[in-house]
């Protein structure tokens, strides 16, 4: 059965083909039920969907829509990773980083992007511990990177 595939459907979001590391790293590790997943960016179609700092070049509400992005890309890797999405026990903690402007102190809003997806999505078992960090850069200008933690079932 695919529940959550489905919730994803109802909700009118697909999944993007899961993102492959830039770098010298995997997407994600699994140690006993818990799966750390690398940072993701908002990617789509391979492009930067919100580029450039928050506060400057995104408003919140834009970067609030970068972080339901990143959500749909990590949740591609947490498929893989996991077998399917069906087998999330829990969305344990979610680290947020916001590309923001010299003052901006709104990076907890703009989390709430990703935060309030996961719960559309999962229910209960999306809500998480969290941070949500400003910083003065992010890969390729993306305006969030969110990294996760996640425990799934055997």
């Amino acid at each position: 059965m695919r529940i959550i595939e489905t919730k994803l459907e109802e909700l009118g979001l697909k999944l993007p083909p899961a993102p492959t590391p830039a770098g010298n790293y995997v997407t994600a590790v699994r140690t006993g039920n818990l799966i750390y997943l690398s940072g993701v960016l908002a990617i789509k179609d391979g492009a930067i969907t919100h580029e450039g700092p928050v506060g400057d070049k995104q408003t919140v509400e834009t970067a609030y829509e970068a972080a339901r992005v990143c959500i749909l890309n990590g949740l591609a890797n947490l498929k893989t990773a996991a077998g399917g999405l069906d087998k999330v026990r829990r969305i344990v903690f979610v680290t947020g980083y916001v590309y923001a402007a010299e003052g901006f102190a709104d990076s907890p809003r703009v989390i709430d992007g990703a935060s309030d997806l996961l719960g559309e999505i999962f229910g209960e078992k999306g809500r998480h511990a969290r941070a949500a960090v400003a910083v003065n850069g992010l890969p390729k200008k993306s305006a969030v990177e969110l990294q996760l933690v996640v425990e799934v079932e055997d």
